[in-house]
């Protein structure tokens, strides 16, 4: 059997942070965050090196500019340059708290899916990947403190890169043979050998492969697994976000859209040794979904490892109906699935993918298997919206969006119920 090493990936120092120079007066911490279209600088930190009252700043205080850089480019690095809008800015503590009086002041700034001038990865040559950017913060306003006046206050010098969505998770790497699976980890406070918990597997997208886990936690929102709205539903559970080298739909021939996976023993060994490494997960309630690429590779797993896993949740999964047999849906109608995608889905069209099986799972009478068909991926927290008002319409192929965010529900057994509480109830 080929052997497994765990490793600790060289790069986890800056997946969440970038210790760039101490937080020091005349620099500024930056803080990311990640949306539901993906990551963003939403706030920026100043440390003015002296004390200021509440009320001595306002909006108008600081001009701050970016310059947008990914080196992947060679042809034209800079992706953009320009003004970020402020919409807040108070005195504050480092953490970015707001206070009566206190020497770091906190703007922040304005964010939308459509505004790409925040943003903090780029999708380049069918990859996401951190990118380069570069802030001028200059004071346009006078600020009285105390006996002083504070004047032309200007700083390019960035001290930390904080990610607070990230800085819960861990991060490692496993090595099975010829391939080694990145990954992104996190643990309940309360999980133990006598109190354990689920484990939830998220398998990322055709966009997020390579050697850097922050990346599949950030593209997606898969960090949205360790948040509070959904550990709720299982009363803590440990998340395990695996990164293929390439991407989950190869199958070593370069076939665009496979039947098969290079990755899927790499998978399942990955998979057990964290099992291994965490006595506190229950293997009766073991769980495994994905988007795109990953849905494709949660129903493979479902075909090689039927036995394993309690449930899944295929998102816009990409196995091609046309691969699967009639054995493969006799041993897939025995799982426990929700399938979630949108009509709008132009990458991978449910007319070819998604819905004919759902079809023959239910014509082989499939009994744990259920579909959410959206019309389309719309915003749904009412912050964003278009010219006339309508809600911000995003790509119909992210429909992992409405996962993150638990607003898919269906009616089982005559009761209204949304994926993770149906997902918590499901046990082997």
């Amino acid at each position: 059997m080929k052997k497994l090493i765990a490793a600790v990936l060289s790069a986890v120092c800056a997946i969440t942070a970038l210790w760039a120079i101490p937080f020091q007066a005349g620099t500024y911490n930056r803080i990311d965050t990640v949306q539901d279209w993906g990551a963003v600088t939403s706030k920026i930190i100043l440390n003015m090196g002296s004390s200021l009252t509440k009320g001595t700043v306002d909006n108008n205080t600081f001009t701050v500019d970016v310059t947008r850089t990914d080196p992947r480019v060679s042809e034209n690095p800079v992706l953009e340059s320009g003004r970020r809008t402020v919409v807040a800015a108070y005195v504050s503590s480092e953490d970015g708290t707001p206070v009566d009086k206190g020497r770091y002041v906190t703007l922040e700034l304005e964010i939308a899916p459509n505004l790409s001038i925040g943003s903090v990865l780029n999708y380049y040559d069918s990859g996401n990947a951190w990118i380069d950017c570069e802030y001028t913060i200059t004071q346009q306003k006078d600020i009285i403190a105390g006996q002083n006046t504070i004047t032309g206050f200007t700083t390019t010098k960035l001290a930390n890169i904080i990610r607070p969505q990230l800085d819960v998770f861990t991060y490692g790497a496993e090595i099975c043979g010829e391939y080694t699976l990145g990954y992104a980890s996190f643990k309940p406070e309360n999980a133990s050998i006598k109190n354990k918990k689920p484990l939830l597997i998220w398998l990322h997208g055709g966009g997020e492969g390579g050697t850097d886990a922050s990346i599949p936690l950030s593209a997606n929102k898969a960090c949205d697994l360790a948040g509070t709205k959904i550990q709720n539903y299982f009363g803590g559970a440990y998340v395990l976000v695996p990164q293929a080298p390439t991407k989950w739909m190869d199958d070593g021939t370069g076939e665009r859209r496979p039947a098969t996976s290079i990755y899927t023993e790499a998978l399942k060994y990955l998979i057990d040794a964290y099992i291994a490494q965490n006595d506190g997960i229950d293997t009766g309630r073991i769980y495994i979904g994905g988007c795109s690429n990953g849905g494709f590779m949660t129903l493979r797993m479902l075909l090689d490892y039927p036995d394993f896993f309690a449930a899944a949740y295929p998102i816009c999964e990409g196995m091609k109906n046309s691969h699967l047999t009639d054995e493969d849906i006799q041993v897939l109608k025995d799982q426990k699935m929700w399938f979630v995608l949108s009509a709008r889905d132009t990458t991978l069209p449910g007319p070819e993918f998604t819905l004919p099986t759902y079809d023959r799972l239910i014509k082989a009478d499939a009994q744990d298997v259920f579909l959410t068909y959206f019309r389309d991926v719309t915003d749904k927290s009412g912050l964003y919206k278009t010219e006339d008002g309508s809600p911000y319409e995003y790509d119909g192929h992210w429909i992992w969006i409405h996962v993150y965010n638990n607003d898919v529900c269906g009616t089982i057994n005559g009761s209204e119920i949304t994926l993770m509480e149906w997902l918590a109830q499901q046990a082997k």
